[in-house]
């Protein structure tokens, strides 16, 4: 008799990129290139698996990280998505693949029903069937420096600074950012 294994729902964080390139340490610089962090204020949004978060806990001496609630996601989707060719994220774009609302994926992807936000290039979705994620989507998101200014870009955010690990209210700084 076989079981059926459950499929675990990791939580969703959003790591932002807050220091520059010129000193960054090589194998700094590789696990941020594979995060896709490649400049300064550039988002990406990754589930907590062990692997990410031990990439995470590596550059946490360079970026903030914390979980991202669904309706920040939404805006951030809303605001800042971009496509391959620089063009901008549309409802019509959405509603073309399937998804009715921004907040409804937004909602999916927090919740764990579907994997990743952006898809590669060779997705093939059923007839009358939509995507498990949203088709040439950029993997990551180009955000302004937070109005209000960093207080520390050199102290974690438990003493005062900005950088490492910041919770719930990581989603008050991407508000900042947008």
């Amino acid at each position: 008799m076989m079981t059926q294994q459950q499929k675990v729902v990791y939580p969703r964080y959003a790591v932002i990129r807050l220091r520059g390139i010129p000193t960054t340490p090589l194998d700094i610089a590789t696990t941020l290139d594979l995060l896709r962090l490649r400049r300064k204020f550039t988002m990406v949004v990754v589930p907590g698996t062990p692997d990410v978060m031990g990439m995470i806990q590596r550059i946490n001496d360079w970026v903030t990280w914390g979980e991202i609630d669904a309706d920040t996601l939404a805006e951030v989707l809303r605001r800042r998505g971009r496509l391959v060719g620089e063009r901008p994220l549309t409802l019509e774009y959405l509603q073309k693949w399937g998804w009715q609302t921004f907040e409804e994926v937004a909602l999916a992807y927090v919740a764990g029903e579907i994997d990743r936000l952006t898809c590669g290039r060779k997705v093939r979705v059923k007839e009358g069937a939509r995507p498990p994620c949203i088709p040439y989507l950029k993997p990551f998101f180009r955000l302004h420096p937070p109005r209000g200014g960093l207080n520390s870009v050199k102290l974690h955010f438990s003493v005062g600074g900005d950088l490492g690990y910041r919770g719930p209210l990581i989603n008050d700084l991407i508000r900042r950012m947008l």
